[in-house]
Parts: C-alpha cells; structure tokens; sequence
C-alpha cells in the first residue's frame, strides 16, 4: 500500500514542506532537530492542517481539496516520543482505549496477540508512572497497533531511553516492520537509528 504526501504548511517563519512516496516498511524522515519532521507526522495524522496538498494511503484520502478527514478516522497510529498514556489509566485500559477506537471489521490484531507480540502482559494492572521507558513504550506501541492502523506513525521513540532499552525498541519495530508488515513514518535525527530501521530515508530540511 503506498502512502502519498505532498503537504505544506507555514509557522511563523518558517515553511514546512514534504513531497514523497512511501511504500511497504520503514521510511525515516531524518533531518536536525527544529526541521519540521514532527509537524509532518502530525499532518498526516490530522492534528496541524496543511496549507495546501494531499495526503493518501492507498486508495483512501486523508486530506486533499474539500477532504479533511478527523484524526480518529484516518487509521493512523502514532508513537509518541513521550509515550503519553494516559495517567488515569493502567495499562489495560490503555490498551483498551486504542482496541476500541476501531471498528470490529477493522482490526487485525487482537489484544491478547497484542500482550504476546510486545511481551507486555505482566504489565496490565501496573499504572504508567510506575513504567520503565522501555515499557512504557511497548504499552504505547501497543495501543497504536490495537487501534487496526494501515499506517504507524513513530516520532523518535528511542529519545527517552538508556542504550539497553533504545535496543529492545529497535527489535520491536525491526518486528512491526518485518513481520506485521505495517507501513511506518519514523521520525529521527539519529543516524545510526536511521540506518538500522530504515527501508527509506527521505531527507527533512538541513
């Protein structure tokens, strides 16, 4: 399924652009900090509206002229640095939340597949402030994944984390990439990172 982004978008001085096609596994937007990666993954996932252009997965489109679909409709899944999970929530909740943002004909991984795949099980009556940054990933991960996304938006999910932990996450998305098979935009300014992960590298600002 090839995802199309032809967006722009001004803010304040700055004019942020993006032209490329993504195809299967993972395409890194890499470029230095401050050159608008994060602000076009929040584009394709409808929380900044571009200027002008499109945004398509496969078929379907995102944003284009009088299209702008709201962001629990495009079936994006996003990775946030930070993680943010919700505070109020354990860990199955959490979870629950993203599984219950699809549509039953929707999904393609069940919750208890989720547990197995990210190794994460153990964790579901923990709260998110007594999370590892590791785990707290994989919990993250995994309520995007419930959420039956055709698109995985990761923005440097490695930033937060010692060496030990930015390896494991490495393995879990070399795993998405490979085996779950989901089309990924991963945001970094790591070029080793880049290297390791990336099927494509389309290059941001710099």
């Amino acid at each position: 399924m090839a995802i199309d982004i032809d967006v722009e978008r001004r803010l304040g001085e700055r004019n942020i652009a993006a032209r490329f096609t993504a195809g299967p596994g993972l395409t890194a937007l890499f470029g230095p900090s401050g050159a608008g990666k994060t602000s076009i993954l929040n584009m394709v996932a409808g929380l900044l509206r571009p200027d002008r252009g499109h945004i398509r997965i496969g078929e379907r489109t995102l944003f284009g002229p009088g299209i702008d679909l709201a962001p629990e409709a495009r079936r994006v899944g996003y990775v946030f640095q930070d993680g943010r999970l919700f505070p109020h929530r354990r860990v199955r909740a959490n979870l629950l939340y993203g599984h219950d943002l699809a549509p039953p004909a929707n999904r393609w991984m069940g919750f208890d597949e989720a547990l197995a795949f990210l190794g994460i099980g153990h964790l579901l009556d923990r709260w998110p402030q007594s999370l590892s940054g590791g785990e707290a990933q994989r919990v993250a991960i995994g309520r995007a994944l419930l959420a039956a996304p055709e698109l995985l938006l990761l923005d440097e999910p490695l930033a937060s984390l010692d060496a030990a932990r930015r390896g494991e996450i490495m393995a879990v998305i070399e795993r998405i990439r490979d085996e779950l098979r989901v089309p990924i935009l991963y945001v970094s300014h790591d070029r080793a990172e880049v290297e390791r992960l990336a099927t494509e590298i389309v290059p941001i600002g710099g």
